[in-house]
């Protein structure tokens, strides 16, 4: 090996290693390998933005405006509204659902589709009273499935497009991926649909029915003890006992910023300690009643308007006046006219704020609230709401609530006044369990976004207009149509994910250009040596996919295509069937939440512990490999 080799070889290892750690975000390992790459002198400093105008990046953006335009208009929220019925068997619900979800992956972005559908499903699943985790694994699987079947499904079809117009100067057609894309999706479906949720560990499936909506897990909340509050002088021992009561557990109690030992539970609490404590949203509410207790990070975000201790029917009312649990001294006369005063004023308090809900959403991946914490987020300055409680599924959570990183799949307890919280949510790009999670502007425009998209996709299909082109006159048309506001644009674009594109697509070029691809592929093929090329057809899309499964799917088509192109012409055979089983394998992630983004997003709502995923999974990975490798090789001769 070259020393340029090495040098390439040695920084993807690291990226890799960085990548299934999962510490930094991707984007920014990336890009860091591509600054770092420069700096070594691997990659050229004359190509060290290239990938940045790549027409793969530029599609990808695009495309997710375009998706944004699509959820916009209503047209797919009205047709999955429709569909719900209770009385349907899972296997039936299934079929629909994954069959929806399959068909709108393959004209949007997968993420989006899973989005628009994953509250539709769970409230299906509260009017059938079975458990959601049943039906949401096998729609997010299906939503990845169905962006195999076009060009602009999924990232990697995009990136082997590209690719292979850099080689051979012709890239894969809007619909090329069709014949292999629906024969596997319609495969994967039904493989879900009546064999797959069964392959779910019975205690998932077997979970408290009619519960899953707002029971979708226990959340750590934080709750302040006031002067007044009946717990005050009562042992940590005599709490456990009393928060029998709520379905509560004691996690942990913070006295002046310090955490008392879970052991020490004839620790006495104390006026403005902070209780840690685990419960469920339905729970919370009789809990913060009956002990009379105040939200920490409300009170501590807004001395002047404290919470009212009373929130029945999951509403608290703002009153004004000094906060609950203040250290400073007060007379019993002039406690009381405070109180009588705040009462007096609760009419008009309740006026000029309004009654404050408590909502559910569950964050997405690369939101903007992912890896921040409460504290740093100022939910309270920006948008008037409070996140009071984070629920994150199959893990134990210690650390107090404001000062912990949120994740992807982390369900998320927000409380504040209803349009407050639509605005916030939608701000934070989270997505409500309660209600559809994407802003409808204007139902009418439906057909109008229908109309436009497909007219684009026609013209791009037949030639007539460059495909990058195409995407781009949708995306004007649809700002200047009101379809995508023009304030949404940039939000509707996954940055990470460009940058990551973006920062690989050099040093993947640089890895070819120096003839390491070639020395990988060389490799699968001295391994597979005499044996006939659908088995190293089969090795490379088992390698591929593998990889999909801890990497990111669109890192690993940027690294797989060179590699298959290069086994293919050691074979001396057409390298397009390779190509098209990366395509395949590099979105096919079904074995870990980390795979892909939808299985992230379902992990929380669905109750999901890591482990789950590889039941389900690992039999659709083989049944998509048995089917894709024959239809291949018909449609792709070698």
């Amino acid at each position: 090996m070259t020393e340029t080799q090495i040098t390439l070889f040695a920084l993807l290892t690291v990226v890799f290693a960085l990548l299934i750690w999962g510490r930094f975000r991707y984007d920014l390992v990336a890009f860091g390998a591509l600054v770092a790459a420069v700096i070594l002198g691997v990659v050229p400093q004359a190509d060290a933005f290239s990938g940045f105008g790549h027409p793969a990046t530029i599609i990808i953006a695009l495309v997710l405006v375009v998706s944004r335009g699509l959820s916009n208009s209503g047209a797919i929220d009205i047709i999955a509204r429709s569909i719900i019925s209770a009385g349907r068997s899972v296997s039936s619900h299934i079929t629909i659902m994954a069959g929806l979800g399959a068909a709108m992956s393959a004209l949007m972005n997968n993420v989006g589709a899973l989005a628009l559908l994953m509250p539709v499903d769970i409230q299906a699943a509260e009017k059938a009273k079975r458990s959601p985790a049943i039906t949401l694994m096998p729609l997010s699987f299906a939503t990845i499935l169905g962006g195999l079947i076009t060009l602009i499904g999924t990232p990697p079809n995009i990136i082997i497009s590209s690719y292979r117009e850099q080689e051979f100067g012709k890239p894969f057609q809007m619909f090329d991926f069709a014949p292999v894309g629906l024969v596997c999706a319609i495969t994967g479906v039904a493989f879900v649909a009546f064999i797959g949720w069964r392959l779910l560990p019975k205690s998932t499936r077997d979970r408290e029915a009619g519960r899953e909506l707002f029971d979708t897990g226990l959340y750590l909340v934080e709750l302040r003890v006031p002067e007044d509050s009946k717990v005050v002088g009562k042992r940590l021992s005599e709490l456990d006992t009393m928060s029998n009561e709520h379905d509560t557990a004691i996690v942990a109690l913070m006295q002046e910023g310090k955490r008392i030992q879970s052991w020490a539970r004839w620790t006495p609490v104390r006026a403005n300690d902070i209780l840690l404590v685990e419960t469920s949203a339905s729970a919370l509410d009789g809990l913060v009643n009956d002990w009379q207790l105040t939200y920490a990070q409300a009170e501590e975000d807004q001395r002047r308007v404290p919470l009212d201790r009373n929130v029945g029917d999951v509403t608290a009312r703002l009153r004004l006046g000094r906060a609950v649990g203040s250290d400073q001294a007060e007379s019993e006369g002039e406690s009381e006219n405070r109180k009588n005063e705040a009462r007096d004023k609760s009419t008009e308090s309740k006026a000029e704020a309004g009654e404050l809900s408590l909502l559910e959403v569950v964050v997405r991946p690369e939101s903007r609230v992912e890896g921040r914490t409460a504290q740093a987020l100022r939910l309270q300055d920006g948008h008037g709401v409070w996140l009071v409680g984070i629920s994150r599924q199959g893990r134990k959570i210690t650390s107090r609530v404001r000062h912990m990183s949120i994740q992807a799949g982390d369900i998320l307890l927000l409380m504040g006044p209803a349009d407050r919280l639509k605005a916030a949510n939608e701000w934070l790009g989270t997505l409500p369990l309660a209600e559809r999670g994407l802003q409808v502007t204007d139902r009418t425009n439906a057909l109008l976004a229908a109309g436009i998209f497909g007219a684009a996709i026609l013209a791009a299909s037949f030639g007539v207009v460059y495909l990058p082109i195409a995407l781009a006159a949708v995306v004007i048309a649809y700002v200047l149509t009101r379809i995508v506001p023009i304030r949404s644009v940039y939000d509707s674009i996954e940055w990470p994910v460009v940058v990551l594109i973006g920062s690989l697509l050099p040093i993947g070029a640089a890895l070819e250009t120096s003839g390491g691809t070639q020395l990988i592929a060389q490799g699968i093929a001295d391994l597979s040596v005499g044996a006939p090329a659908w088995v190293v057809l089969t090795i490379v899309m088992v390698v591929t996919m593998t990889l999909s499964d801890i990497l990111n799917n669109t890192a690993t088509a940027v690294i797989a295509a060179p590699v298959a192109v290069g086994v293919a012409k050691a074979l001396g055979v057409n390298p397009d069937p390779f190509l098209m089983a990366v395509a395949v394998a590099a979105s096919c992630a079904f074995l870990t939440p980390i795979g892909h983004k939808n299985n992230t997003l379902i992990m929380g709502p669905g109750g999901y512990r890591f482990g789950d995923y590889w039941r389900m999974g690992l039999p659709l990975e083989i049944v998509v490999i048995a089917v894709a490798v024959p239809v291949i090789l018909i449609v792709w001769p070698l």
